[in-house]
């Protein structure tokens, strides 16, 4: 896997943040999980930087950069960038 440079900010019960997560660990992208169920204080923060979105995943990088809830197609376009993928 390579460096982790991505914090992941979802939970487990939600099919969006899987498939999301699915797509990175096919990939062998490292990846920090943070669960805004079990860490309140994480989903405030993204609630804060997201203008109060509540929807998960999102997804930031190292570059500043936010991602929520995006495609497969999306996430890759994004990786491609970083010249992680």
């Amino acid at each position: 896997m390579t460096e982790s440079r991505i914090t992941f900010y979802g939970a487990d019960w939600c099919a969006d943040c899987r498939r999301s997560k699915a797509f990175l660990e096919a990939h062998d992208v490292a990846y920090t999980f943070i669960d805004v169920v079990e860490d309140a204080a994480a989903a405030e923060k993204v609630a804060g930087l997201t203008g109060n979105n509540t929807t998960i995943p999102v997804i930031f990088f190292d570059d500043g950069a936010m991602l929520i809830e995006p495609s497969d197609e999306v996430l890759e376009a994004k990786l491609t960038d970083l010249a992680i993928l």
